[in-house]
C-alpha cells in the first residue's frame, strides 16, 4: 500500500516538471528575447581628453535611448593604453563578438579597427584628419562602414589668442609626437598660420616620451610660448611637459582643453565631451538604421570655446585682458566656473 503512494507521489511529481518543461518551452518559442544591440569601443589611451570623449558618448547613447543600466545596449569597452599590439587583439576580438558598431577613440584605435573589418559599421570618435589617416575617401562621402567626428581644432583662432594674450611673443615651439601623423599635419598647419601672423615657428617633433623632458627643456629657453596640437603621446605626459615649461616660465597654449586644466594656460577648444555625445549620438543612427557609414559625412565642429587658465596665468604674470576674460570659461586644475 506504501509502495502505490510512494509510486503514486513520483508520478505526480513527474507530470508537474514535464508540465513545467514544455510550459517554458512554449514561452521561449511564443516570445523570443529582443537581441540587445552591442557597441564596441576601442580607446587607444587613458589621458584626460580621450576619457572625456568616452564619458561623452556613453551620455550621447544614452540620449537616443540605448542604456546599459536599462539593458537597451550592451558596451563592450576596451583600452590599448598605447600599445599596438594591444589595439590589433583588442579589435579582433570586439569584431569576432560581432558587435553591431564599433567606435575608435583617437587615430591609431580607429585604424586598428578599420584594419580588422570592411563590414561593420566604425564610428570615429575625434579623429583630426580622416583622409589623411587613410580612413575614408573623403569628408563628405567617406564611402565605405567608417564615419565619425573630428576633432580639428581652430589653428587659427588659437594662435590669435595666443598673440592677444603674449603681445610681446615673437617666437613659437611647437611640440609634437612625430610618430602621430594627426600631429604632424596639425603641426604644419598651426606653423604656416603662425608666419603668416607675424609669428617665427619653429617644429620640435619626439620620437618617444623618453626624449619629452629634454626637448621641452631646450626648446622653452629659446622660444616665448610652446604650442602643442591635438596629441595623444604629449597629453599622455602633460604634467612633464608642464612641469618643464614652468621652470623656464613658457608658456603653453595647447589645443584642448583638458591641456589648459592640466597647466596649459589657454586655448580656443572644442569640448571633449561635446565631441564624445556627438560621437555616441552618430552611433544611435546607425543603430536604429536612420543612417549608413557610406553616406553620412564626417561631422566637425565649427566654434571653439576660449578656455584660460587663470591660475597659471597669475602662476607666469601674464595678465588676462578683462575683454578676453568676459568670454571665457576659466578653469583650474580641478574645477570649471564660468
Amino acid at each position: 500500500m506504501k509502495n502505490k503512494k510512494l509510486m503514486g507521489s513520483v508520478a505526480i511529481i513527474f507530470i508537474i516538471l514535464l508540465v513545467s518543461f514544455f510550459s517554458s518551452q512554449a514561452q521561449e518559442t511564443s516570445s523570443p528575447k529582443k537581441k540587445i544591440p552591442e557597441v564596441g569601443v576601442l580607446q587607444y589611451v587613458s589621458h584626460p581628453a580621450l576619457d572625456e570623449i568616452y564619458r561623452g558618448i556613453k551620455a550621447g547613447l544614452k540620449q537616443e535611448g540605448y542604456d546599459p543600466k536599462k539593458q537597451t545596449v550592451k558596451i563592450n569597452f576596451q583600452n590599448g593604453q598605447a600599445d599596438q599590439s594591444k589595439l590589433k587583439t583588442m579589435s579582433e576580438q570586439l569584431v569576432n563578438k560581432q558587435a553591431d558598431v564599433l567606435v575608435g577613440i583617437a587615430t591609431p584605435a580607429a585604424q586598428a579597427l578599420a584594419n580588422t573589418t570592411q563590414k561593420t559599421p566604425i564610428v570615429l570618435g575625434a579623429i583630426t584628419d580622416p583622409v589623411s589617416a587613410g580612413l575614408v575617401k573623403s569628408n563628405e562621402k567617406p564611402g565605405g562602414n567608417i564615419t565619425g567626428v573630428s576633432d580639428q581644432s581652430p589653428v587659427a583662432a588659437q594662435i590669435e589668442l595666443a598673440k592677444k594674450l603674449l603681445p610681446q611673443a615673437k617666437k613659437m615651439g611647437i611640440l609634437y609626437s612625430s610618430s602621430e601623423a594627426n600631429s604632424e599635419y596639425q603641426a604644419n598647419k598651426a606653423s604656416t598660420i603662425a608666419k603668416k601672423a607675424g609669428i617665427e615657428a619653429k617644429n620640435f617633433p619626439v620620437n618617444s616620451t623618453n626624449d619629452l623632458l629634454t626637448i621641452v627643456q631646450e626648446m622653452a629657453n629659446q622660444v616665448d610660448f610652446i604650442y602643442i596640437p591635438t596629441d595623444n603621446t604629449i597629453a599622455n605626459a602633460m604634467q612633464t611637459v608642464v612641469g618643464a615649461a614652468n621652470n623656464a616660465a613658457t608658456p603653453i597654449i595647447p589645443s584642448v582643453d583638458t591641456m589648459v586644466e592640466q597647466g596649459g594656460l589657454a586655448t580656443v577648444g572644442i569640448n571633449q565631451y561635446d565631441l564624445g555625445v556627438k560621437t555616441g549620438q552618430m552611433v544611435a543612427m546607425i543603430l536604429k538604421g536612420k543612417s549608413k557609414p557610406a553616406t553620412t559625412p564626417i561631422y566637425t565642429f565649427t566654434k571653439g570655446d576660449i578656455i584660460i587658465n587663470q591660475e597659471q596665468a597669475k602662476k607666469l604674470g601674464i595678465s588676462i585682458p578683462d575683454s578676453i576674460k568676459q568670454q571665457a570659461t576659466l578653469v583650474s586644475a580641478d574645477k570649471t566656473k564660468k
